[in-house]
């Protein structure tokens, strides 16, 4: 299978589940599609991402070597689905200690920005919420930081605001 001409193909639940199903547990693979993650072709990478959320769902381990690279792909995304999907992936996986500074100002900031998506502020709030098991201070910032965002927030926001323990 040609990955890129597949996810170029058409954009659909079967296609990405096609996607994930030839990746398997192939590191070679998932490398390969790794690489159309990076693209900067809005179109690739948006599907890309989509298939490694997916991917990395069912090998969490096969998201330890990309994290920082996808954590610095943030920076410029070319589009919001590789963003909601790298920040799917830091619910899933175990964060290694050296990124955590990192992925807490990328969330809080994804937060705290008016235009970030819902599902990528959902995402955000529940990545920032495992990782304040390790860091229990962090439940106050975020209770606060959630308390200005409820006045207008959506359905989705206020339930996950509402699991912050």
């Amino acid at each position: 299978m040609n990955l890129r001409d597949t996810i170029l193909e058409k954009h659909s639940k079967d296609q990405m589940l096609r996607i994930v199903a030839y990746v398997g547990n192939d590191k070679r693979k998932f490398d390969e599609l790794m690489q159309l993650f990076f693209e900067d072709e809005y179109r690739v990478s948006q599907r890309a991402s989509w298939a490694v959320s997916h991917c990395i769902q069912k090998n969490p381990l096969f998201a330890k070597k990309y994290l920082p690279l996808m954590l610095d792909n943030l920076k410029n995304p070319v589009h919001d689905a590789v963003v909601r999907n790298t920040i799917r992936i830091l619910q899933l996986v175990e964060i290694p200690a050296n990124l955590h500074t990192q992925v807490m100002d990328i969330c809080y900031q994804l937060i705290s920005t008016h235009t970030t998506p819902v599902a990528i502020k959902a995402f955000s709030i529940t990545v920032l919420s495992n990782l304040s098991q390790i860091y229990p201070e962090l439940k106050n910032e975020l209770k606060t930081l959630m308390e200005d965002q409820l006045p207008t927030a959506s359905p989705a926001i206020i339930s996950r605001a509402k699991r912050i323990k």
